[in-house]
């Protein structure tokens, strides 16, 4: 079954879309800063070191990354909303063995599986909302989805900070099984079901080789030293060159590289790469600093970062419609400049440093600046291709943003000198202050690739078609 792209936005039928699309991919987003909160406690009781937690948040964002593009591929051929579904299921099922975890190696397998369920999902969402409301209205659907879908990153470590409190760090995953059972019955009730007319095989080879590579990878940024870490790499570059390879010869690929001609496709996830690489390890390492060192209570860190969820319900759906109506290219160049001098602010959180001064300044100009980019960054990715491609696309962007994530966690630690193979505190303290500006440095990166490579369509293009005098 196939639906028109006619849905308007603020309409019910239009609701009950958004509403469905928002709380399954705000699941998948809360769990990727959710668990960040619970990490000392995880820790504490499962006795897992730095980069034991580190494999923690890396394990569901390996295969989130890997399969996403499969995920996307997955909707346009078998239905959007079908694949949707499914992947709530799995996602769900995962979270209650990670809530039932009696050791940081199950909880690590459970995680990868949680990534699974993600990477259906994820991209099933933005495609249903891209391939069902009128193209008038998308603008706005995407930043409603775009920014709601951001609270729940941001509203993550509160969340987690009160269940942890209140109840145990397990709570985190169990509470993920009445909110997606929600979203299944208005999926399955209210959502149309999209695909695209044509049904391409799918690339089975590219998914394992996309996968075993930024596993390899990510076990060699975190473990960065020894025999293992050393062959960790090598897999990861040759399991890379070889998905690259596939993906040039193959007629039907997982990843279309033809997509990436587009200087507007291309820009725009190199700008998602900077933005999100900055968001993942901030997200990381602000609540574990404010909890080891400054003795914050789970939920005194999960509150603390309360203001990027209230500016991002606020702004987002204005930054959505600001990105359509005078282009992409400034508030996509303006929002991660913003962001980073939030995070250079945050690189200064030490013992003794108060809220007031300390920490809330830097929060709300990040969160300002985040919010400012997050919307136009989607539409300007979405709009780069055709309607049949949604899914492919919104699976190539949600990838690149959870590989920034996995890349920052198991990265930005070992190039600023913090050790992983110790206690939270000591380690933490070594090098919390340079991964953070590095953080920042690498976010504003993604600002000035916005500056030289997005484009305003609609006002290059009126420019183009004015005459010559």
């Amino acid at each position: 079954m196939s639906a028109r792209p006619d849905l308007r936005f603020g309409t019910a039928a239009g609701n009950w879309v958004l509403a469905a699309t928002i709380l399954g991919s705000g699941i998948a987003f809360l769990d990727g800063t959710v668990v960040n909160v619970a990490l000392p406690s995880i820790g504490a009781d499962l006795g897992a070191s730095l980069g034991g937690l580190q494999w923690v948040v890396n394990a569901y964002l390996v295969t989130l990354s890997a399969l996403l593009l499969l995920g996307g591929a997955l909707g346009d051929r078998y239905g959007r909303r079908s694949v949707f579904v499914a992947g709530l299921g799995l996602f769900v099922a995962a979270s209650a063995l990670c809530g039932l975890a009696p050791s940081s190696g199950f909880l690590i397998a459970a995680r990868a599986v949680q990534g699974v369920g993600g990477a259906l999902l994820v991209p099933a969402s933005l495609a249903i909302i891209a391939s069902t409301f009128h193209p008038n209205d998308r603008g706005k659907a995407i930043g409603a989805w775009s920014g709601l879908s951001g609270v729940t990153t941001s509203v993550g470590p509160f969340l987690g900070g009160w269940l942890i409190d209140v109840v145990s760090w397990r709570a985190v995953f169990l509470i993920n099984l009445p909110l997606a059972a929600v979203a299944i019955a208005i999926a399955v009730r209210k959502v149309p079901d999209t695909r695209s007319p044509t049904r391409a095989p799918l690339d089975i080879p590219g998914s394992v080789l996309v996968t075993a590579a930024l596993a390899g990878a990510s076990y060699a940024a975190i473990e960065h030293e020894g025999v293992g870490a050393l062959v960790a790499g090598v897999v990861a570059v040759v399991a890379f060159v070889a998905f690259i390879l596939v993906q040039h010869r193959s007629r039907d690929p997982m990843l279309p590289l033809g997509l990436f001609r587009s200087r507007q496709f291309s820009g725009a996830n190199l700008v998602t790469l900077a933005v999100y690489a900055g968001l993942g390890g901030a997200m990381f390492l602000v609540v574990i600093r404010l909890q080891v060192s400054l003795d914050y209570s789970a939920l005194e860190a999960g509150s603390a970062l309360v203001p990027v969820t209230v500016l991002l319900l606020v702004l987002s759906p204005a930054a959505g419609e600001l990105g359509a109506r005078i282009g992409p290219r400034l508030p996509m160049t303006l929002g991660p400049l913003v962001a980073a001098a939030g995070l250079m602010w945050l690189s200064r959180i030490d013992a003794g440093v108060g809220y007031p001064t300390g920490v809330f300044p830097g929060v709300v100009v990040f969160g300002l600046g985040l919010a400012l980019t997050v919307a136009p960054l989607t539409t300007a990715v979405l709009d780069a291709v055709d309607d049949a491609m949604s899914g492919v696309a919104s699976g190539v962007n949600n990838a690149v943003s959870r590989l920034a994530g996995l890349l920052a966690v198991a990265a930005l630690p070992a190039l600023a000198g913090i050790a992983t193979d110790v206690d939270l505190g000591p380690g933490l303290d070594a090098g919390y202050g340079t991964a953070m500006r590095l953080a920042a440095l690498i976010v504003a990166i993604g600002g000035m690739t916005a500056l030289l490579l997005v484009r305003d369509p609609r006002r290059d293009d009126a420019r183009d078609a004015e005459p010559a005098r």
